[in-house]
């Protein structure tokens, strides 16, 4: 299964990040391929989409989605998560503060990508 794969919405590309039910090795793994991806974009370009039902992450996991997001942070135009219940307010706040990013949270995938693509 693909985890990290750009989607259309409106017309527009999104890069949407599949961490459902991703154990912490799932999500070590995930976070190097997003990093991949999104770096040979261009900068200040790149709409992405986590999905974070079921996820489940380890302090090395957490530590690595830490970095990815910080290295990201000049290709990332905006970014969405859905799905993270109660660990996505903390994963948000941890991300936010070593990415100097935002992440938006949504009820729904598509609510999120409408938000990303307007």
């Amino acid at each position: 299964m693909e985890r990290v794969c750009f989607i259309s919405h409106r017309g527009k590309q999104v890069l949407f990040v599949d961490m459902t039910n991703c154990a912490p090795k799932e999500a070590l793994e995930t976070s190097d391929k997003v990093q991949a991806v999104v770096t040979a974009e261009p900068k200040d370009s790149v709409l992405i989409l986590v999905d974070l039902a079921g996820a489940r992450f380890d302090k090395s996991a957490l530590d690595r989605m830490k970095k990815a997001a910080a290295f990201d942070r000049p290709h990332v135009k905006r970014s969405a998560m859905v799905g993270g219940g109660k660990q996505e307010k903390f994963l948000k706040q941890t991300l936010k503060f070593f990415s100097q990013r935002d992440y938006a949270s949504f009820g729904t995938k598509e609510e999120a990508l409408d938000w990303l693509v307007s």
